[in-house]
């Protein structure tokens, strides 16, 4: 039986150059402590991650980064657990300007019951999870000084809606922090 995948996609344009834009959001880890849904991101190396998020019930999986292109697209597959893969693409749309869109693909969970919840309205509350997230980022990258490369240098990062400040990480996560 072939997969049958469920795509989200949301966009945002965010003020700031497409390098800077990419070096923020290259760093995984730190995607609890601006994102609602993401509870943890953790490296095995340089190519690797694990990755658990609480959306539609909670996820687990491995990732690899796949088709990579520095300052233009950040792309993954899931190696095991929640089947999935994407790509975040930086498109400059002026000097100090960059649309980032997200595309997700993922293999609803459970088969038909799965994508049964995807079209009662998980699949909605994913896209505005997804959405409000992405908006998160802009204003993490927004609040940080111009050209900085790291996330922790924007006064964004911890916001009130973040998994990290509602303690909703996991105790790997936690570590890490």
């Amino acid at each position: 039986m072939a997969e049958k995948y469920t795509t989200h996609e949301a966009s945002v344009v965010v003020p700031a150059p497409a390098h800077q834009v990419y070096s923020l959001f290259s760093h995984f880890n730190d995607f609890p402590k601006f994102m609602s849904f993401v509870k943890e991101v953790t490296y095995r190396d340089d190519q690797n991650s694990h990755w658990e998020a609480d959306i539609i019930g909670h996820h687990k999986w491995d990732a690899k980064n796949d088709n990579w292109i520095e300052d233009r697209q950040i792309g993954w597959r899931s190696t095991n657990g929640l089947d999935n893969f994407g790509a975040v693409r930086f498109e400059p749309t002026g000097q100090n300007q960059t649309r980032v869109d997200v595309t997700i693909n993922y293999n609803p969970p459970a088969g038909v019951l799965g994508e049964i919840g995807e079209k009662a309205g998980g699949g909605r509350h994913f896209q505005e999870a997804l959405q409000r997230d992405l908006n998160n980022f802009a204003h993490l990258v927004e609040q940080a000084p111009p050209g900085a490369l790291d996330p922790h240098s924007s006064s964004y990062i911890f916001h009130a809606d973040s998994a990290a400040a509602k303690k909703k990480t996991t105790p790997r996560q936690d570590e890490t922090m």
